[in-house]
């Protein structure tokens, strides 16, 4: 996963606020309007559409318009590169407590 690296820091930089997060969440349940998503947030619109940017800078989310509509779009397959990343984080993990506790539980390993 390292040639994930610079995609992987971009995602969690963008997922690191609280408000990124909630759009995100938001988006889960399907596409909605920038106005839309907006209205949730006691923050101006200006101050909203950098977190749509940063968002859609990173892969997060696309927009698109249609007439005067900005509608944003989860992108699912880049959260998937999180998922991956998590995955493999958790193998590694497991394996790592799976030795230890054959380790600390096994009376030949304790002998050594």
């Amino acid at each position: 996963m390292a040639k994930y690296s610079a995609q992987l820091d971009g995602v969690f930089v963008a997922l690191a606020d609280p408000t990124r997060r909630d759009v995100i969440q938001r988006l889960g349940r399907g596409p909605t309007s920038v106005g839309e998503l907006a209205a949730a947030f006691p923050i101006t619109l200006p101050s909203f559409l950098k977190h749509v940017r940063t968002l859609e800078s990173n892969g997060l989310i696309r927009t698109v318009k249609t007439g005067r509509v900005r509608t944003c779009v989860l992108n699912r397959e880049r959260l998937a590169l999180v998922d991956g990343w998590l995955a493999e984080q958790r193998r590694l993990w497991e394996d790592r407590t799976d030795r230890l506790e054959a380790f600390v539980t096994d009376p030949k390993e304790n002998d050594r």
